[in-house]
């Protein structure tokens, strides 16, 4: 019994002697080639087998392998795939993955993006994985409504109808830009994420820099930038096929295809797709096709061309009026009660909808002058057409009720119920030679956009890198209004125009206003970076600018008639900004940021009752002051960041147009209307096991307006004193986004190609939107308030093998448990509930799809 005891231990010590030479320990830090910085969640796999494990925030990884030799496969979205073969325990070192996208790290430096525990700025980026797993049906903005201090919602509920709001600003007041190249509106620094309605199939990543950003161009943001990367051409050949189908009849389908880079160092992408739908809300069928096209070419190892287009043709319903709670709930259709649209011939045909093609075409030109200096390029053009249709007449012949027939009950079909077109139909038919009393119309808002950026980097030494550049803008904004059906009439009376004196209209022609307004941009810009030991970065930045309009008036005046073009008003900006990281140990880090800057008055405050006569020439440049405190904290299991913030905006553009009487009309510039908007935000991503991510964010903001504004001076056309208003508005809160936001997520990882997320988003504090100027009387009580909210989302994606191909079936629910909600509301006499028009969110919504790659 001794000796049998003494060979199974013989054995027992043999086999695990066997089963230790057998394994081996490897680690090494994974390095993306674009930026030079970590990549943490790259997964690394033992060759032939299921083990593996993914790199920490730091990029580390350390795998004990099941055999003393092997290969391990080293995966990143993005990037290309590496294996390395091993023998035995070894450290790799630095292992970097090349980017999968030919000229990523070129439109990166014209985009400023923003550098983890380098750059000191408030961050969050989005990498397409997520936006395509999160997405489904959502507006694109929404992607980011996790993200601190973001208040994203689907606005009326329309397709492409979505919103933004960052720290409390409107998205006049927040940059957005597509590979580096600004895209708010020119005359109002508005943002229609409808005109970029195919944008999330060809985004490579999304980056929310909060505050001051990282933004080298003269864009005076003061809630922050969002930069937004499209893909540029994948560096191997291949391409996919995708499809989506969601609630409400939403179908998309897609196809992307890359030619990779070839040996004359030429390489191709496209892509296009096709989606339409039902809509969610009553009334807002869409259809959208959009396309995306990069051509790259490496003409040598100095200079590289990059030429990329892309767009969406898109038209949809809309849901343009809000109603009071009791309207919803007294309607049979609930929160998608619409009373935009109706019946005509049996067909939908909506009252309001939109339509626009927006093409963004750009040719970028890299030049490495020599190893320490480069020269960014790109030239880039848009031409917007479309607009949003609405109605026209119907006020000489009302309804019964008083309202127009568009408004009235009377015209509805039942209760609450769509617009009955065929009785207008009849009625301007029984007119005949009289014309119609009610029609469409359509206001256009077409745009013909030039512009080029040049960025010049160079390396003074080891720890400077000096950045400076151009950055030339011209624009032409064509407004008007046409008639698009004069539902069953012949013609339609409109006086609007004196060079018409019949005033009469046709399907097509121009009717109510029709003027261009043009605005110039040149801006310059200049920072220095140091950068010591990768411990100590700092920079300072200065720009200038010069915004210029002017103003041409097709409708009010005649070709012969001086006023009919304006001379050309200029505004000069400036800005200034520093800030500092350093990392206190390999785990903390503290940064600092301060700026300065002033941002030119918008369009309509130079020109603010649309006419040529009364010109505004004390507008005044808003103000911004602009401060922040960052801590940031990195371990292997988790990644921390702290933001305090503080942004000051003084002389807010307000400018008011006044009735004084049935000829005369006057303005009041408004000056002195200040907001505060300051708070802390904290996000985190805990990583619990190798599978299981824990992401969640806090952000509590207190916005408000700082202080009343009273005895303000209102100028008649000779720009005399006639009367005086008042604005109190003294420590009211800022309205239109949540000032309180919390989100807790969980990414859970069954395999390499299968993952669940889930994520809650909180919202509270959320006070209905109010024009400031509409506060005139004292002592009024604060907007109403929205109740909190709530609500779930979940995405689960599985990747699998079909054939020789690789595919995925992904499926998404929004909303999971239905909550009820409001998510945008505008306030109404005495500021509470009853009065409030509101939008309420969209209940449980959901989409699957599947991709096919080869």
């Amino acid at each position: 019994m001794k000796k049998i005891t003494q060979f199974l231990s013989i054995v027992v010590l043999m086999l695990f002697t066997t089963i230790a030479f057998s394994q081996s320990t490897i680690t090494g830090k994974v390095i993306g080639s674009d930026m030079n910085e970590p990549l943490p969640g790259a997964n690394v796999i033992e060759k032939g087998t299921s083990n593996g494990t993914t790199t920490n925030f730091d990029g580390e990884f350390s795998i004990t392998t099941k055999a003393s030799s092997g290969e391990i496969t080293i995966t990143y979205v993005g990037y290309t795939t590496k294996t390395i073969a091993f023998n035995g325990n070894q450290d790799l070192g630095e292992i970097i993955l090349q980017s999968s996208e030919v000229g990523l790290q070129e439109v990166q430096i014209i985009a400023s993006v923003a550098v983890d525990r380098k750059t000191p700025v408030a961050v969050s980026t989005v990498k397409a994985a997520d936006i395509e797993l999160k997405l489904g049906t959502q507006e694109f903005p929404e992607v980011l409504k996790s993200t601190p201090g973001v208040y994203a919602t689907k606005s009326g509920g329309g397709f492409g109808d979505g919103r933004i709001n960052l720290r409390g600003f409107t998205s006049e007041n927040v940059a957005v830009m597509i590979n580096g190249v600004p895209v708010n509106d020119m005359e109002n620094g508005q943002v229609y994420w409808s005109n970029w309605a195919g944008l999330s199939d060809v985004t490579s990543s999304m980056q929310v820099q909060r505050g001051l950003g990282a933004a080298r161009v003269a864009v005076p943001s003061v809630g922050g930038t969002i930069n937004i990367l499209t893909k540029t051409t994948d560096v191997e050949a291949g391409g996919n096929f995708y499809t989506t189908l969601g609630n409400d009849g939403y179908k998309k389908f897609g196809v992307t295809y890359s030619t990779g880079l070839m040996d004359n160092g030429f390489a191709a992408t496209v892509s296009a797709s096709k989606t339409d739908g039902e809509g969610y809300v009553d009334g807002t069928q869409f259809n959208a096709v959009s396309y995306f096209v990069n051509l790259s070419k490496q003409i040598n190892d100095a200079h590289k061309l990059s030429f990329t287009a892309f767009g969406a043709k898109q038209r949809h319903g809309q849901r343009q009026n809000r109603h009071t709670i009791a309207t919803y709930r007294d309607s049979e259709r609930g929160k998608k009660y619409n009373s935009d649209w109706g019946y005509k011939n049996g067909e939908v045909a909506f009252i309001e909808d939109n339509f626009y093609h927006k093409p963004q075409i750009s040719l970028n030109h890299y030049w490495d002058i020599n190893d320490n200096t480069s020269l960014s390029t790109a030239a880039y053009v848009s031409f917007g057409s479309g607009g949003g249709g609405g109605t026209l007449g119907s006020d000489g012949e009302v309804a019964g009720d008083g309202r127009s027939k568009f408004t009235s009950d009377d015209y509805r079909i039942g209760e609450f119920g769509p617009l009955d077109f065929d009785r207008i139909i009849d009625e301007n038919i029984a007119l005949g030679a009289n014309g119609s009393t009610a029609a469409l119309r359509a206001s256009r808002n077409d745009h013909n956009w030039f512009g080029v950026i040049s960025t010049l980097k160079t390396n003074l030494n080891d720890d400077l890198v000096l950045l400076g550049g151009l950055d030339f803008r011209n624009y032409k904004g064509i407004h008007f209004r046409e008639v698009t059906d004069l539902l069953g009439g012949q013609f339609i009376i409109n006086e609007d125009n004196v060079n018409n004196p019949t005033g009469i209209a046709r399907v097509g022609d121009k009717i109510s206003y029709y003027n261009d307004g043009l605005v110039g941009w040149v801006g310059a810009f200049a920072q220095l970076e140091y950068d010591v030991n990768e411990k100590f970065n700092t920079f300072i930045a200065l720009n200038a600018s010069n915004t210029s309009y002017k103003r041409k008036d097709y409708f009010l005046y005649t070709p012969d008639d001086p006023l009919r073009e304006t001379d050309r008003y200029n505004f000069f900006g400036f800005g200034a900004k520093g800030g500092a990281n350093y990392r206190l140990t390999d785990n903390h880090n503290v940064f600092v940021n301060l700026g300065y800057f002033e941002k030119a008055a918008d369009f309509d405050a130079v020109f603010p009752n649309f006419n040529n006569e009364e010109i505004n020439e004390d507008a005044e440049n808003q103000k911004i002051l602009s401060f922040e405190l960052g801590y940031g904290y990195r371990s292997d299991k988790l990644s921390a960041n702290v933001n305090l913030y503080r942004t000051a905006w003084r002389d807010r553009t307000e400018t008011i147009g006044f009735q004084l009487n049935e000829d005369e009309t006057g303005f009041a510039n408004i000056l002195g209307i200040n907001a505060v908007h300051q708070g802390i935000e904290v996000d985190f991503v805990y990583r619990a096991t190798d599978r299981l991510d824990i992401t969640g964010m806090a952000s509590l903001g207190d916005w408000r307006w700082e202080e009343d504004v009273t005895g303000v001076q209102i100028l008649n056309e000779e720009q005399e004193v006639v009367d005086t208003v008042d604005l109190y508005i003294e420590d009211t809160p800022v309205g239109d986004a949540a000032q309180t936001t919390l989100a807790l997520g969980i990414n859970y990882k069954f395999g390499a190609d299968t993952r669940l997320i889930v994520d809650y988003n909180y919202f509270d504090r959320l006070y209905a939107d109010f024009d400031p100027s509409d506060r005139g009387t004292e002592g009024a009580p604060d907007p109403w308030e929205v109740p909190a909210y709530g609500v779930f989302d979940a995405a689960l994606t599985h990747g699998f093998s079909f054939g020789e191909f690789d595919a995925s079936l992904t499926a998404r629910i929004n909303n999971v448990f239905d909550t009820e909600y409001i998510a945008d509301a505008l306030d109404g006499t005495g500021s509470n509930a009853q009065t409030a028009l509101v939008y309420y969110g969209f209940g449980r919504t959901f989409s699957v799809g599947a991709k096919l790659k080869f």
